[in-house]
């Protein structure tokens, strides 16, 4: 039992010495990686715990690089310094806290550094610390091959693009994309799509990546659309992408079928350019015959032209296509084109017409088109008939002038054809009723118009005569004549006559003094307004009497009214015929009841 006791004894103190002396034991820490950019400073720390037996440590930075060892830095109680003839040198420096700095970091510090510290008869220990550079690549470029283009059937797969990124670290890689759709990376060239990928390693430590794309493409990529795009690393385990420009690629492949097109929107008509299209859905296109109505025509290519088309184009019109890598394809198509028109106009009677006022005229006007049409006779924009007939009764002066004859194609915008008639009607002048004329004052010039129809052309006679001028308006004469309005004018009026051989006119322009007498009575009624405006005063005055004639009633009634300045006044009341007596004592007793309109007291 005591044999037991002191077995477990020596184990507990053999345990608690073994902890003592791993508590003193030297613990060196660092951070196991540190990621900078290219350029920036890296800082890699080292910590670390003595024994109690352990004093003045030595601390010293190592980086490993193909299995050997160089120290670049050291710090101890006597100083720090660094190596020469590293790598490092002159961009490597160890802070009092240990920690070794790398300025202006390169691809080629990403180096694995150890922090070692030598206590000397404490012994030696050391932790490895990673350093990871990092630099964005720049943005992929895509070039397409300077071959010519890729024919869909061939038996070896064709180059569809190369995909170059450069300076990138650590090493990037490319992805590539069809339709936005990534390919899968391959590198068999036996496969029908692989990739050929290249990597260079530049002096400055960074990559150059290139990947060529492969493929046996086939008529369905006809449009399809490639893209590559950079993947690279960063800090923080951040994955990153950059993405190149697309490109498409010059694809061959025969055609299947054949499409013929009119690319005239509106209907056709005579006077039109018109172009047909005939294409394929193969690339490229195949040569093209086109044919109207069996008989071979020439076009250009693809496209069949027109200029200035006539009725006779009218037809069926067929393009053939010959395309060699697909003999057995019916490549045609057809279409009927069919060229509207309308004929001239025909008007009877077409010379111009010369009709007396009262008398009737009547024209006809018909035409052809390649479809229903209408027929209008207008004068302006005024329309007279839609049949075709334009019949005039009782022809007037108004009527003359000149009349057109539309016909056109409701169904096709722009087609139509006119011709146009001319009407003159002869007769007896006629003056347009004047318009009565007012001046300010007599003897002011005054301009009078007198206006009128006729063929031949009247002749204008003035009486009294004054500054003549004669203009055309319309189908009408137009004379104007300027003279001063005497009283004579004024009484009697100015006399306009006109004379052709067929008979005359004449009517009388009055002249008056409108205006003139409008101002006679302004006149008289700021008169009366003045006269009005004296009666309302005496009215207000003689009011404004009897009030204070009133006033002074009221006051002497009540005693308050003072008579005199030196004496005070007396009131005498009596029963003599109940008049109010008033004693005075100021020698103004006749003119006060003068005022109050009574007699004055001869009593003392």
């Amino acid at each position: 039992m005591d044999g037991i006791t002191f077995g477990r004894t020596s184990l507990l103190c053999t345990l608690l010495t073994a902890l003592i002396v791993c508590s003193e034991a030297l613990n060196v820490k660092v951070a196991p990686k540190v990621e900078v950019l290219k350029g920036e400073t890296a800082k890699l720390p080292c910590t670390f715990t003595l024994p109690s037996s352990a004093s003045n440590p030595i601390v010293e930075w190592y980086f490993e690089e193909q299995g050997t060892r160089r120290r670049v830095a050291f710090r101890s109680q006597g100083g720090d310094g660094s190596d020469e003839n590293t790598p490092l040198t002159g961009r490597v420096a160890i802070e009092q806290d240990y920690t070794l700095t790398i300025s202006s970091t390169q691809p080629s510090d990403e180096l694995t550094f150890y922090c070692q510290v030598n206590t000397g008869l404490a012994g030696v220990a050391e932790a490895a610390s990673m350093l990871k550079v990092f630099f964005a690549p720049e943005k992929p470029e895509l070039t397409r091959p300077s071959s010519q283009a890729i024919s869909v059937g061939e038996t070896t797969s064709s180059e569809i693009g190369t995909c170059v990124t450069m300076n990138g670290h650590p090493q990037p890689r490319i992805i590539w994309f069809k339709d936005e759709q990534p390919l899968p990376e391959v590198k068999d060239r036996k496969e029908q799509t692989y990739m050929i990928p290249s990597v260079v390693k530049e002096a400055s430590g960074l990559y150059t990546i290139t990947s060529t794309l492969y493929m046996q493409p086939t008529k369905a990529d006809k449009d399809s659309v490639f893209q590559c795009t950079v993947e690279y690393s960063m800090p923080g385990d951040q994955i990153k992408q950059k993405k190149s420009d697309t490109i498409t690629i010059n694809l061959n492949y025969p055609s299947e079928e054949a499409t013929f097109s009119l690319l005239n929107t509106d209907q056709v008509k005579e006077g039109d350019t018109v172009t047909m299209k005939c294409e394929t859905d193969g690339n490229p296109q195949p040569e093209f015959d086109f044919t109207k109505d069996g008989k071979m025509i020439s076009g250009q290519g693809g496209l069949l032209t027109l200029k200035s088309v006539k009725r006779t184009d009218t037809g069926v019109y067929k393009c053939t296509a010959t395309d060699f890598d697909n003999l057995d394809a019916d490549l045609s198509g057809t279409i009927n084109l069919n060229v509207h028109y309308i004929d001239p106009v025909n008007v009877i009677p077409a010379e111009p017409q010369v009709v007396m006022l009262g008398d009737k005229v009547e024209w006809q006007c018909k035409t052809k088109a390649s479809t229903q049409h209408t027929v209008q006779w207008k004068k302006g924009s005024e329309v007279l008939s839609q049949d075709g007939t334009l019949s005039i009764q009782d022809v007037s002066y108004d009527k003359a002038g000149e009349y057109m004859c539309i016909g056109a194609v409701p169904s096709v915008p722009g087609l139509t054809a006119e011709a146009t008639v001319s009407l003159t009607v002869k007769g007896k002048p006629m003056i347009e009723t004047p318009v009565p004329t007012e001046v300010a004052k007599e003897d002011d010039m005054v301009t009078l118009k007198c206006s009128a129809y006729g063929s031949p052309a009247p002749q204008f006679t003035w009486n009294p005569a004054g500054k003549e001028s004669v203009s055309v308006e319309g189908n009408k004469l137009v004379s104007t004549v300027t003279l001063k309005a005497t009283a004579e004018v004024m009484k009697n009026g100015v006399t306009c006559e006109v004379t052709n051989e067929f008979g005359t006119d004449s009517k009388k322009l009055p002249v008056s003094l409108t205006r003139a007498i409008d101002n006679t009575a302004d006149r008289a009624d700021k008169q009366q307004g003045g006269s009005s405006g004296v009666v309302i005063a005496v009215v207000v005055c003689v009011l404004l009497l009897l009030l204070l004639v009133a006033l002074i009633y009221f006051l002497n009634k009540k005693s308050k009214l003072p008579c005199s300045k030196k004496g005070k006044k007396e009131v005498a009341s009596g029963e003599v015929n109940n008049d109010i007596v008033v004693e005075m004592k100021t020698d103004k007793a006749n003119e006060e009841a003068g005022l109050l309109n009574k007699r004055p007291s001869t009593e003392q």
